[in-house]
Parts: structure tokens; C-alpha cells; sequence
């Protein structure tokens, strides 16, 4: 493990250094340039959109509406990262890596707004809703089938076994340490929970998980929101010293200060996705008049995920000073930051939580990697293959170290990036188009937009659902 551990820090040291960093950064600038700070502008749009019931569709399919686009993407993106993410961050790269989550949030909107609005223009027809998502606008957008293949086979690997390694990790991880379970029973029974629930079962108790988890977001947020208030005095205290240590001479000084921004830009992303290739999938599936509607949805989600809820566990660990000097790591230190602050009844409900965060996230994980490898093969016997193994990696991740399930994920998870990125870089002048016909209409008085295929002549016949 030790070996696999050392190359996986070396494959993360090369991918996020040389690579990812500046292209997620600059892709961001270059998308929130290019459509005039459309995050920031068309916020009061973004929030009047989410009563968009868009029930345009034909009776009798299933399609779904904005709000419902939001809620199941954001469903997706509130959880471990939120929780264990942001405390992971802090424990390696200190309380700067909160700013740098904060930038990758404020600028990466933009990048989640143009590849929502792309998944939308080229979304398909499935059997009784739309689907779609990066390998179809990789096929359709670009013609490179190998390229949509690709990355449907890195989005099954990072949300298949990747990202449910570190779910069922953290979820062992804090049960252990809130119930003191044995981690190895713990591991099993999740991962034969998880089998049960991918071989059937999955259409109720996804809909319990649709209720109960954002009920439980909502408790954690107010929970959160409560302890910044009760801890206000020492607020400013907390600002300085997370832009102190994203930009002060100590840093600079001991070479730390890239760790900083890695982390906080990585962990950032795991949580918000924006630019990943994720989203989309969900995006995709919304019955819209215009697609821009949900790209300006996607680009709201992100600032809910990471200004809102990751702030709030960001400001809970450093209100307590738990484990800043690196003794705690993971779902453990978010644990003891909200024991310090509330009692036990602190470790007991981020166990709680981040249960019913975790399982319902490795099912969600699950249906990313199974709607890409339906976009490769319909073969019963590949997709009994990819379920067995999804089964198989939920009880690693259980059995695995904190460090190992990380660095999986960050390696996976870069390469889906990277993908994604070039074919939004290549593909981002569509979704310029489209924004631009979506202000004319609203300058012209028209407060519901529509698009229809032949309406903007560059982008004839890109869509076949226009």
C-alpha cells in the first residue's frame, strides 16, 4: 500500500502542480470574462429561475424541472466534501485553503454555468426523459466519440470507485469515533447495503433519501449558522487569520504556501464540481424553454455548496482551534470542532449526518457511472460487472487509510477535470451565443426566454431536443 500511496502523491503532485491549477483558474477568469461576470450579474435571475416549474413536456414522459435539476445536483454536491472536505483542507493546508475555496467557487460558477448550458443544448431523448451530460456534447459538440468514451469511463471510475471510497472511509471513520464501531463490520454492512440497493430497490429509497437528506442539510446549516452567530466576536479574528495564511511571509517563506492553494482549490472542487463534468449529468435531464436557465441554476449551486455550506464547517473548526495543528484530519476533526463547540451531541450528529450523506452520495455516485456506461454499452453482463465492482471499492474505501482514499480520488478526479475542461474551452463559444440570446430576449421584455433550433444561425442544428 505504502508504493501505491507514493505513487499516487507523485501522480497528484504533477497532475494538480503543473496542470490542473492554472486551468482550472484560468478557465474560470477566462469564462467570467467572457460572459460579463454572469455569476454575479444574472444572481437575482439565478434565484427567480428556481420557481421555474418548466412543465412544457409532452404527457406521459418524465422529465424534470429545474428546481428538481437543482435539488438532485446539489443533493449531490452537499456532503463529505462539505463536511470532510473542508476539514481535510484546513488539517494540510491551513486555514488559507478556505480563501482559495472561496475563489474556486466565486470564478468556477462561471465554468459550472457554461457546461450546464452545453449539456442542455445537446441533450437527447432517452426512453421516457432526457438524458445527457460531457460525453454527449464530447460526441455531439465536438464529433470525437473517443473523446465522449473517455471521459465516460473516467466519470464511472471517479464517481463509481473513487468518490465512493472516500464516502464509505468517512462514514466508517466517523461512526468509529462517535460509537467506537469496528470499522470492518461497518465496512461490510455498507457495502451489502449498497449492493442491495444497485440490484434493486433503489426508485424508494432514493425518494426517502430525497426527503431526509436535505432535511438533514438544513438542521447541519442551521446548526452551523447558529455557532457563527454565537461565536461573532471573533469573526474578524477568524477572516484575519484565513487570509493571513493564504497570503502572509510565513507561508511564502516555508513553501507552504502551494500546499494552501492546492488544497483549497482540490477540496473546493470536490465539493462545488464546478467544472468537473458532474453536474451536467443532472443539468442534462431538466425540461427547460432555454438553456441557459439551467446553466444560471448549476452556477447558484455552487455558490449554495461552498459559500454557504462550506463556510459554515470552515468557521465551525477554526471557532474551536480543534486540531489546526494537523493531530486531526478528515470527518474526525469536524467532529471534534462541533464536540467542542456543543458537546457530544456534536460527534454524535455529524455520525448521523454524514450517514445519510455518504450512502445517499454513493448511490447518486453510482447512477453517474452507470448512465456513462450506458452511454458506451447496454450489455447486462458489463453493467453486473461495474456494480460488483462499485460493491467492491465501497468496502475498500472502508478498509483503506484516510490518505489512500484521498489521493485516489484526486488523481481520478483531475483526469475527469482535465477532460472536461478542453471540450468546454472548445465548445465554450456555444454557450456564449446562447447567453447573449437569452439577455436579448430579457432586454426586449420578455421575461420567460425560449430557444428553438434555427434561432441563433450558428448553432443550427446543434440540438436535436430544439
Amino acid at each position: 500500500m505504502e508504493i501505491i500511496q507514493q505513487w499516487l502523491n507523485a501522480a497528484n503532485d504533477f497532475l494538480w502542480t503543473y496542470i490542473l491549477i492554472g486551468l482550472l483558474l484560468g478557465c474560470a477568469i477566462w469564462f467570467t470574462i467572457k460572459t460579463r461576470f454572469v455569476q454575479f450579474r444574472m444572481l437575482g435571475e439565478m434565484v427567480r429561475l428556481l420557481g421555474d416549474s418548466g412543465n412544457t413536456h409532452t404527457k406521459g414522459e418524465k422529465h424534470i424541472s429545474s428546481f428538481q435539476a437543482f435539488a438532485v445536483s446539489l443533493a449531490s454536491r452537499v456532503g463529505t466534501g462539505n463536511l470532510a472536505g473542508v476539514a481535510t483542507a484546513i488539517a494540510i493546508g491551513g486555514p488559507g485553503a478556505v480563501f482559495w475555496m472561496w475563489v474556486i467557487a466565486l470564478f468556477g460558477a462561471s465554468s459550472a454555468f457554461i457546461e450546464s448550458t452545453l449539456a442542455q443544448l445537446y441533450k437527447v431523448k432517452g426512453k421516457d426523459s432526457f438524458i445527457g451530460g460531457p460525453a454527449y456534447y464530447m460526441q455531439k459538440g465536438l464529433g470525437l466519440s473517443w473523446m465522449g468514451i473517455l471521459f465516460a469511463v473516467l466519470i464511472a471510475i471517479t464517481f463509481g470507485f473513487a468518490f465512493n471510497s472516500v464516502q464509505s472511509n468517512t462514514l466508517c471513520a466517523a461512526w468509529e469515533q462517535a460509537f467506537g464501531i469496528d470499522i470492518a463490520w461497518l465496512g461490510g454492512f455498507i457495502t451489502m447495503m449498497t449492493l442491495g440497493v444497485i440490484f434493486g430497490g433503489i426508485q424508494r429509497i432514493a425518494k426517502v433519501s430525497s426527503i431526509v437528506v436535505p432535511v438533514m442539510a438544513l438542521c447541519y446549516l442551521v446548526l452551523a449558522l447558529g455557532i457563527v452567530l454565537f461565536n461573532l466576536k471573533e469573526l474578524p479574528e477568524v477572516f484575519r487569520l484565513i487570509f493571513a495564511n493564504a497570503f502572509g511571509w510565513e507561508q511564502f517563506a516555508g513553501g507552504s504556501i502551494g500546499a494552501t492553494l492546492m488544497q483549497g482549490i482540490r477540496r473546493g472542487l470536490f465539493s462545488n464540481e464546478a467544472g468537473m463534468g458532474s453536474a451536467p449529468n443532472v443539468a442534462a435531464t431538466a425540461d427547460v424553454s432555454h438553456p441557459v436557465k439551467q446553466g444560471l441554476i448549476q452556477a447558484l449551486g455552487v455558490f449554495t455548496d461552498t459559500l454557504v455550506i462550506c463556510t459554515c464547517t470552515a468557521f465551525i473548526i477554526l471557532f474551536s482551534h480543534a486540531g489546526i495543528d494537523g493531530s486531526l484530519n478528515g470527518i474526525q476533526l469536524t467532529q471534534q470542532a462541533l464536540t467542542n463547540e456543543i458537546g457530544n451531541f456534536g460527534n454524535i450528529f455529524i455520525a448521523i449526518a454524514i450517514f445519510l450523506f455518504a450512502f445517499s452520495s454513493i448511490i447518486g455516485n453510482y447512477y453517474y457511472g452507470e448512465a456513462n456506461i450506458r452511454f458506451i454499452t447496454n450489455r447486462r453482463s458489463v453493467l453486473l460487472v461495474y456494480r460488483l465492482l462499485v460493491g467492491g471499492m465501497v468496502l475498500f474505501g472502508a478498509l483503506t487509510s484516510l490518505d489512500l482514499a484521498w489521493s485516489l480520488a484526486d488523481v481520478f478526479m483531475g483526469l475527469m477535470t482535465f477532460c472536461n475542461l478542453v471540450a468546454i474551452i472548445l465548445l465554450g463559444r456555444q454557450a456564449f451565443l446562447l447567453l447573449k440570446d437569452y439577455r436579448q430576449q430579457k432586454q426586449a421584455g420578455i421575461t420567460d426566454p425560449v430557444y428553438r433550433n434555427g434561432t441563433i444561425p450558428d448553432l443550427k442544428d446543434k440540438g436535436e431536443c430544439w
